[in-house]
């Protein structure tokens, strides 16, 4: 027979182990709680005010609405339809400024990926000084944006300008008058001059964390079966650098397509024919002619262009990796 008194009967949990359990739940919301700031931030900068931009759009909200927004008439989509007739003089600007911002974007994507990646592969090998000139590239990434770009507008002016004194006054490779860089045709180069001198130091930080995760025994092995530097280069380092490059040319195209800072401050509230990019299109329909309806509306379609392009890269990227 069993005693009763000798059975295994069920330990009690002891005064130890029982806050630890209490104390379980309070590290897994920790996380969450953490988090709420950032999500309340991101709600009151970035959702708040885009959904108040949509339902903008779908009104006549002008000049004469601004101390009661909330009583400007519907508009449905009239709106939409104002901005994309391409008949009409509004329809026809948009598609303007569509079509300028596109070529900007191609050019300064394309140039400032060729001078980070020709940064990145020169100082991939140690070398005296190699930190010193690092640094040196990082410094138009790491100044303020305001200042960098109003010293390149007092660089860029006709009569007391460096550019035009240096170009003209010194190595007299510009004979006449001074030429205009903000206004006029030189506009769009002055722009893409600022642009590209200040994004090509992000795209070249990211290409040199990429390289660092490259072996050099891959790079010896292929010099000693006689692999030059060019085919190092595509044979190595480019199928290396996929997946940063993959996210690299989606960032840089985002920041480049939908820019406000740089143009504003280096043209002003009016930015000429030749660089009216969308951003500013958007902002002189807005806040120049009042017609916040009509720049709502433009809004709205340049986010859906974005969200559209944004969809269908990583759907190719992803496509491409699979295959790969």
């Amino acid at each position: 027979m069993v005693d009763l008194d000798t059975r295994v009967r069920p330990e009690s949990p002891s005064p130890t182990t029982a806050p630890a359990t209490r104390r379980r739940p309070r590290r897994q919301l920790l996380p969450y709680l953490l988090l709420i700031p950032a999500v309340v931030l991101e709600l009151l900068i970035h959702i708040v005010p885009m959904l108040v931009g949509i339902f903008i759009s779908f009104l006549h909200l002008t000049q004469f609405y601004i101390a009661n927004w909330r009583q400007a008439p519907a508009a449905g989509l009239s709106n939409y339809r104002y901005a994309l007739d391409f008949n009409q003089a509004a329809g026809k600007e948009l598609l303007h400024s569509f079509l300028i911002t596109l070529v900007f974007t191609v050019v300064v994507l394309a140039v400032s990926w060729a001078l980070g990646m020709a940064a990145a592969v020169f100082l991939q090998r140690p070398f005296p000084g190699r930190a010193i000139i690092r640094t040196i590239f990082l410094i138009p990434y790491a100044l303020p944006v305001f200042a960098s770009v109003i010293t390149w507008n007092f660089m860029l002016q006709r009569d007391n300008g460096v550019v035009n004194h240096v170009l003209v006054d010194q190595l007299h490779l510009v004979g006449g008058d001074r030429p205009f860089w903000l206004i006029g045709p030189n506009s769009f180069y002055s722009l893409v001059i600022v642009e590209v001198w200040r994004t090509w130091p992000f795209a070249f930080l990211m290409l040199t964390a990429g390289m660092q995760s490259i072996s050099q025994d891959l790079y010896e092995a292929a010099g000693l079966d006689g692999a030059g530097v060019w085919a190092q280069f595509r044979g190595i380092t480019l199928p290396m650098l996929r997946p940063v490059n993959r996210v690299l040319l989606l960032v840089l195209f985002l920041w480049t397509f939908n820019d406000f800072t740089t143009p504003y401050t280096l043209f002003g509230r009016g930015a000429p024919r030749q660089a009216d990019l969308i951003s500013m299109h958007i902002y002189q329909n807005s806040f120049v002619t009042w017609n916040f309806g009509t720049g709502s509306a433009m809004s709205v379609l340049l986010l859906l262009f974005l969200l559209v392009i944004t969809g269908g890269y990583l759907r190719i990227a992803n496509r491409g990796a699979q295959d790969a």
